[in-house]
C-alpha cells in the first residue's frame, strides 16, 4: 500500500543513582498546585484508581535543576561506535590542536541546537581544540522579531517591516560590540545572530552559518533580507539536501546529533522508569503514546490529541504530551493553553510542562512509550525522532523537514501526511506489536550509523580542515 493510500485509509539518573533523584527539591512530594503558566485541569468520570487522577492534576515536578552531570569522555564511546572510530576522531583532530573556534547561538538552554552544543563542545575541547560558546542576548522585541523569522523562514506569512529590520539589526549590533572575534574558526547558528558577520572584515578566522531551520519554501522577503548576510559567510551548513539554497557560497550537509551517553539517552534502570511513570500518572499496564517537542503551533499538539481521539475509538490507550519552552520562544504560554483546551476533560491525556533541567524524566518518559510521536507541521531536524529511534521505539512522524531523512518509510518507522493518516498509523502499530519491534530494531541502527554525536564531531573536524586549508572538500561532508 502506498504511504498516501495508508494516510487516507483512516476516515474514522540512572535508577542506580535513585537516592540523588530522590533528594531533588519537588522530585519526592506533588506540587501543591499546577505548574507556572499551566491551570489545573478538570477531568470527567473515570474508572482509573485515585492515585493516577491527583499526578495527572499534580505531577510531580523537579522544582530545582540536579547538579550537572559530568560530560563523558571520548574513550567513554569506544563501546558504542568501536575503538577503530574513536583513532579515526583522535587522529583528524591532530591537525586541528591548538586551532580555536568559537560558537554563537540564541540559547543556553531549550531546544535541538543547544543539546548538541552542549555536548559537542567538551570533546572537541578534549581534543585539544579550544571551542568557545556564546549566546546572544536580547530584549522581548528581538525574540519576538526571530520567532516570525523562524516562522516565516518555514514558509509562513509574515508583514517584515522597516521597524522589524531595525530591531533585529540593532540586537545584533550590541551583540557584535560586546563579544570579541579572535579565533580561528567561527561557526554561528541560526538566523538570529547571522549579523555578527559583520566582523569578518576585522579577524583572521574563517566564518561558518550553520543552519538547524527548513529553508526548502521561505518567506522571500525574509529570506532576502537574510541572504545578503548569509553570503557573506566563507560556508554554509544546512540539515537536509532540500535546505539549501541558491548561494554564492559553499554549502555542506550536516545531520544533527544526539549524544548516546547524556542524561536524556543513556540507559535508565527500569525501577527508574516506573518512578517517573509514578510521578507523572501513566499507567504501564496500557499503551502509551508519547510526543515530546516544546509546545510549538508547528509541532502540531492539538494535531497529535485529534489522531488520539481517533484511535481511542478502537484501542485503549494513554496520551502524554510533555515539553516547555526555550528561552527565544515566547509563544510557549499561549500554545500551551491551546493544548489543554483540546484535551478537555479527558483523563488519558498527560500534558507535563517540563523544566529544561528533566532531561532524566524525559529519556524516562520516551522508554516507557509504546509508540513515540513527532507530528510536526514543519521542522528542521528532528532530535526528538532520532532519540526514539535510539530507545528502539516505533516512531510515528510527519514527513516534513528532515524526518524521513530519519524515518524511512516501513523500515526505520513510519512517515504521515495527516490527523487521519498519524491516526491509522499507531492503530496499525499498536494492533502489530511484531511489527512495531522490528521497526524500532530497525531505527536503532539507522541512528547509531548516522546521528550519534560522534559521527557529528567526526564531520566537524573533517569541515574545519577544509576551511583552514588543510584538506580537500568532497561533494557531501
Amino acid at each position: 500500500m502506498k504511504r498516501k493510500d495508508l494516510d487516507q485509509n483512516l476516515q474514522i539518573k540512572e535508577a542506580g543513582d535513585n537516592q540523588q533523584v530522590e533528594n531533588q527539591p519537588g522530585a519526592s512530594e506533588p506540587s501543591s498546585a499546577p505548574p507556572p503558566g499551566q491551570k489545573e485541569r478538570r477531568f470527567r468520570q473515570t474508572d482509573l484508581p485515585a492515585h493516577f487522577i491527583e499526578r495527572r492534576k499534580h505531577p510531580r515536578i523537579s522544582t530545582e535543576p540536579p547538579p550537572p552531570a559530568a560530560p563523558p569522555r571520548l574513550e567513554d564511546y569506544a563501546s558504542i561506535i568501536g575503538r577503530p572510530e574513536l583513532d579515526e576522531i583522535r587522529f583528524l583532530a591532530r591537525h586541528l590542536r591548538s586551532k580555536t573556534v568559537k560558537m554563537v547561538n540564541s540559547t543556553a538552554v531549550g531546544g535541538g541546537v543547544a543539546e548538541i552544543l552542549n555536548r559537542l563542545i567538551p570533546l572537541m575541547n578534549e581534543l585539544e581544540i579550544p571551542t568557545k560558546w556564546e549566546v546572544i542576548t536580547g530584549g522581548n522585541d528581538f525574540y519576538e522579531v526571530t520567532k516570525g523569522f523562524h516562522n516565516a523562514l518555514h514558509g509562513g506569512e509574515y508583514n517584515l517591516t522597516k521597524t522589524i529590520q531595525e530591531i533585529f539589526m540593532s540586537y545584533n549590533e550590541q551583540n557584535r560590540q560586546r563579544m570579541e572575534f579572535v579565533e580561528d574558526l567561527f561557526v554561528i547558528h541560526d538566523p538570529q545572530p547571522a549579523g555578527l558577520v559583520r566582523s569578518k572584515s576585522d579577524t583572521r578566522g574563517r566564518w561558518i552559518w550553520r543552519c538547524h531551520i527548513d529553508l526548502s519554501n521561505p518567506h522571500p522577503g525574509v529570506w532576502d533580507f537574510l541572504k545578503p548576510m548569509v553570503e557573506q559567510y566563507d560556508a554554509a551548513i544546512f540539515s537536509a539536501p532540500a535546505f539549501t539554497r541558491q548561494l554564492s557560497i559553499p554549502q555542506y550537509l550536516f545531520y544533527p546529533s544526539i549524544d548516546p551517553l547524556s542524561e536524556k539517552n543513556k540507559e535508565l534502570e527500569e525501577s527508574y522508569i516506573n518512578k517517573v511513570c509514578d510521578d507523572f500518572g501513566i499507567d504501564r499496564s496500557r499503551p502509551v503514546i508519547t510526543q515530546i517537542s516544546r509546545f510549538d503551533r508547528l509541532k502540531d499538539p492539538v494535531g497529535v490529541i485529534e489522531a488520539y481521539k481517533l484511535v481511542k475509538k478502537y484501542v485503549d490507550c494513554q496520551l502524554v504530551l510533555a515539553g516547555g519552552g526555550a528561552t527565544d520562544d515566547p509563544e510557549g504560554a499561549v500554545v500551551l493553553q491551546e493544548v489543554m483546551d483540546a484535551a478537555g476533560d479527558d483523563p488519558d491525556v498527560i500534558i507535563l510542562n517540563l523544566p529544561p533541567w528533566s532531561a532524566l524524566e524525559i529519556n524516562a518518559l520516551q522508554r516507557a512509550s509504546t509508540i513515540i510521536v513527532q507530528k510536526s507541521l514543519k521542522e528542521g531536524f528532528g532530535l526528538t525522532v532520532t532519540e526514539g529511534l535510539w530507545k528502539e521505539k516505533p516512531v510515528v512522524a510527519g514527513a516534513v523537514g528532515g524526518i524521513p531523512t530519519q524515518v524511512i518509510h516501513k523500515l526505520t518507522g513510519v512517515l504521515v501526511h495527516s490527523v487521519e493518516g498519524c491516526a491509522y498509523q499507531i492503530r496499525y502499530l499498536l494492533t502489530h506489536p511484531e511489527f512495531a519491534v522490528q521497526l524500532g530494531k530497525n531505527g536503532k541502527e539507522h541512528a547509531k550509523e548516522n546521528f550519534l554525536i560522534t559521527v557529528n564531531l567526526k564531520r566537524w573536524l573533517l569541515l574545519f580542515q577544509i576551511m583552514l586549508g588543510m584538506a580537500r572538500p568532497s561533494k557531501t561532508i
